[in-house]
């Protein structure tokens, strides 16, 4: 059974004289802002969309995870140039070529693939890694992880350098 093109015109022409108020898909400026204070998806709305973040609203504790882990990253650089600075060797062999270099470039290429890294973690926190984890116990992992290393390098330039504390 089809509906006649001219009922579908009457229809939709019915529609446009219900609605109420200006038209909000001509005022992009005013959606924007709108959007960015009163977000409506929290989730993705299809099942099919579920394998991947398709959201505008992340979760705050993320963003403090993700604060904290650069702050320790930054942190871990500064530490590993002290370290160096004092007879220490670094583990990482990519890492070992970069520091012995130029302190900037190193100090650049770990924040930058920390952040990138951090970026990814919270696109893809509401998947699950291997079917079972969800992506945002590994973004707590990596806090977790950053944590340790930073307590483990105080440590290490305490026993290194006792005048500094």
């Amino acid at each position: 059974m089809s509906v006649p093109v001219t009922q579908c015109a009457e229809a939709l022409a019915a529609d446009l004289e219900r609605r109420s108020g200006p038209e909000r898909r001509g005022q992009t400026l005013r959606s924007l802002a709108r959007g960015s204070f009163m977000r409506r998806r929290h989730g993705p709305r299809r099942i099919a969309d579920a394998s991947l973040a398709v959201t505008d609203w992340y979760a705050p504790q993320w963003l403090a995870a993700a604060l904290l882990i650069l702050i320790l990253c930054v942190t871990d650089a500064l530490l590993t140039l002290a370290l160096l600075g004092h007879g220490a060797h670094e583990a990482n062999p990519v890492m070992n070529v970069v520091v012995h270099g130029d302190a900037r470039i190193f100090a650049a290429l770990k924040f930058g693939l920390t952040s990138a890294g951090v970026v990814l973690l919270i696109l893809l926190a509401r998947v699950r890694a291997f079917g079972r984890v969800p992506v945002s116990a590994l973004l707590y992992g990596v806090l977790a992880g950053y944590l340790c290393l930073v307590m483990y390098e105080v440590s290490m330039l305490r026993a290194l350098v006792p005048e500094y504390f």
